[in-house]
């Protein structure tokens, strides 16, 4: 069994348990977080969820709009799809026989599904390398660990996000929810690096379709505005997936940017919490 050691520990969040339990406590409580600790006590049934991925700082709190309304009925896996913003290794890529190690402790990837989802279609390969630095999927697995115990995970990272890849991903991931209790998290941030009024002007625009489930739309909106969100084949991977095995509609629980959050509003990146429902 491999460890995949930490990318971005002591950057993105912090790499000592104490503090990184009180830095998620933290994003739990605060003003654009839920504002309570979880378990909840809500009853809907949720097939996915959209988050953030970028340091704690900044999309936490958004992120943690998510993890609490998750977190009165969790499964034993996640399945969670990013981007992988290195663009190393396999153009769509998950992995097998590793635990990945964080300062809350050790995550086994479930290999049983991994393999099996590699099987039910031709994009998805198995390929440990394409995850070794990539942080999209590495910042929900703190969060997940504080919220749950005893659970795997099956990472995707995508090189290749297009419409026909994220369909391909999406119907596999179906299938795996099909026959399992899972939840499906799409990690991805919005708009970057723009004026704050213009990322909330982008991606409210995104954000639409994304509610209705109309993944033709979405890839329509994006490419038409020209929308820098960093995630997007995760994003309509995870739809797709939610819609097939009953989602009907998408709820934004929190939109922010970091300038909303940090004051300054001069260049931001834009972060959504969306529940599939």
């Amino acid at each position: 069994m491999q460890i995949r050691t930490p990318a971005v520990a002591g950057m993105f969040y912090p790499n000592e348990k104490k503090e990184l339990k009180k830095v998620i406590k933290e994003c739990f409580l605060h003003n654009f977080g839920p504002g309570k600790i979880p378990p909840s006590n809500i009853k809907k049934k949720i097939f996915g969820v959209i988050c953030p991925h970028a340091g704690y700082v900044y999309s936490g709190p958004i992120a943690c709009n998510s993890f609490y309304e998750i977190s009165s009925d969790l499964p034993d896996l996640f399945i969670i799809i990013g981007p992988n913003h290195w663009g190393i290794g396999s153009s769509v890529a998950t992995m097998i026989d590793t635990k990945w190690e964080t300062p809350l402790g050790e995550v086994e990837v479930d290999s049983e599904i991994t393999e099996e989802i590699s099987k039910l279609t031709d994009v998805i390969e198995i390929d440990n390398f394409s995850h070794s630095r990539e942080h999209s999927l590495e910042v929900q697995i703190p969060m997940l660990q504080e919220i749950a115990a005893n659970f795997k995970i099956v990472p995707i990272a995508l090189i290749n996000q297009s419409k026909e890849i994220a369909i391909k991903v999406g119907t596999a991931v179906a299938k795996i929810a099909q026959k399992n209790k899972v939840m499906i998290i799409g990690s991805s941030d919005f708009t970057h690096y723009e004026s704050n009024e213009f990322a909330h002007e982008q991606d409210s625009a995104l954000i639409e379709p994304i509610l209705e489930l109309d993944v033709d739309r979405f890839y329509d909106v994006l490419h038409k505005r020209d929308i820098s969100a960093c995630g997007y084949g995760a994003i309509a991977s995870t739809m797709i997936a939610c819609k097939e095995i009953g989602a009907t509609k998408g709820e934004l629980l929190k939109y922010a940017t970091s300038g909303d959050i940090s004051g300054d509003k001069s260049s931001v990146v834009g972060y959504g919490s969306i529940i599939f429902t």
